[in-house]
């Protein structure tokens, strides 16, 4: 349950995304249904590269993470938002990344959207009363 939840919100922060960004964008098909099919194949991408690659990287790049006091998170995010996108290409659900600058600003809006969406959804709230 808890992939499909991250799932979701992760669907509709890149779909927001893309509106808010001009420098990222979904090719969406005009109709409802596929473009929701598309925004949750273009969602579960970016969930597996987070949920795999990402902590490889994170962990490989710690040195780097110290130094920086965590800023160089930010540049491993908009790698990670671009590596989406190249995946996606790939396959024909294309979420299009123009520069690393905006997967960088991207990668912050999708960030604290998801957050936002985190807190107000019901979920696995652990540690919490």
């Amino acid at each position: 349950m808890s992939f499909l939840i991250r799932l979701i919100v992760n669907g509709v922060a890149i779909w927001a995304t893309s509106a808010l960004l001009s420098g990222i964008s979904m090719n969406l098909p005009g109709e409802a249904l596929p473009a929701i099919i598309y925004v949750l194949v273009v969602a579960a991408i970016f969930t597996v590269v987070n949920m795999i690659i990402r902590p490889v990287v994170k962990t490989l790049s710690f040195p780097i993470m110290i130094l920086t006091l965590g800023l160089f998170g930010l540049v491993i995010n908009a790698l990670m938002l671009m590596l989406t996108g190249w995946i996606s290409e790939r396959v024909g659900y294309g979420l299009e990344v123009e520069s690393f600058w905006w997967a960088l600003g991207g990668s912050i809006v999708i960030s604290i959207i998801a957050m936002v969406l985190n807190v107000v959804l019901p979920g696995d709230k652990r540690g919490r009363r």
